[in-house]
Order: C-alpha cells, then structure tokens, then sequence
C-alpha cells in the first residue's frame, strides 16, 4: 500500500509532535515538581520520626530512672513500715508503769515529745541550745520564762495517764498568787 503525504499533512503531523513535545516538557516539569515535594515531605517525616524516637529513648531512660527511685522508695517504706509494726508490738508487750516521756517547751508551748530526756537534749542542740547545756529543774518559775525547758512525766497506771515528774511544792491556798 502506497499513502501519498501531502505538505499540509507533514505540516500537521510537525505542529502534532510540537504540541506533544509541549505537553510532554510540561508533564515533565509537574512530575518533577510532585517528585520534589514527595521528597521533602519524606525528609520532614523522617526527620520528625527519628526525633520522636530519640524523644522516646529519652522518655524511656527517664521511666526506667523513675520507676527504680520507685522501687527504692517503696523498698524503705516497707522497711520503716516493719520498724513501726516491730516498735508499736514492742511497746504494746511492755508494761508502761514507771516509763517516762520528755516534753520539749518552747517559751512554755509544747514542742516535741520525746522517749528520754537524752533524746531531747540532743534534740536541743539542733535549736541553737549547746549540747554540754546543764537541765536543772525550772522550780517556781514559770514555764513561758524559758526558751527551752525539758518537763519529765511519769505514766501512772491508776489514772491510765502520764503525771508531771517534779510537782511544785504545794502552797496554801491564801498563799497563791
């Protein structure tokens, strides 16, 4: 079969493949366009992955931290919760009678109660009272008259409570002031 081109036909078929060539550079172009942003865009969600897993290494380590400072905690809670189970059974087991607790006054305002009177004065030296500091009975005077003054008492089983060590001396009753 034999086709006869025409010049008006080769002039189409040029002005075709020009078009096409066009269309071709411009789809070229939006491709690679596309192509670009679909590599930014994998680069920002790399980069924001990577990130978040170091952030989560990071908020790994710091539970991991936290969660041993736990156990540690709740290690020295049960064992200072053995301790007061061990005293309160011990103290419970042993006879009250004649025991003695000191109580630290503060300008004659209780302060701190103690088990013995060694205790409060080391207790003292922490507010400032020397620790070789002399107690001698207060006497008379009353107890807002001193910073510091340690005041002993006595459990006594018949009024199931706890009776001042040292009583004033008694005065008549048109003596008092």
């Amino acid at each position: 079969m034999i086709r006869i081109v025409t010049r008006a036909r080769i002039a189409q078929l040029e002005h075709d493949f020009r078009s096409a060539c066009e269309l071709a550079r411009q789809t070229s172009g939006a491709a690679n366009e596309a192509f670009g942003r679909h590599v930014r865009e994998l680069y920002a969600t790399t980069d924001r992955a990577e990130r978040a897993e170091a952030t989560t290494t990071e908020a790994g380590k710091l539970l991991a931290h936290a969660m041993d400072e736990l156990s540690a905690a709740q290690q020295e809670l049960l064992l200072k919760d053995i301790e007061i189970r061990r005293l309160r059974a011990e103290l419970e087991s042993e006879s009250m009678e004649g025991r003695t607790l000191t109580v630290l006054l503060h300008y004659g305002e209780p302060h701190t109660i103690y088990a013995s009177l060694e205790d409060a004065c080391a207790d003292t030296a922490t507010h400032g009272v020397p620790a070789g500091t002399p107690w001698v009975p207060s006497g008379e005077r009353p107890a807002s008259a001193s910073k510091w003054r340690c005041e002993a008492f006595i459990y006594n089983a018949a009024s199931n409570g706890f009776r001042r060590a040292h009583m004033p001396v008694p005065k008549p009753v048109g003596e008092a002031a």
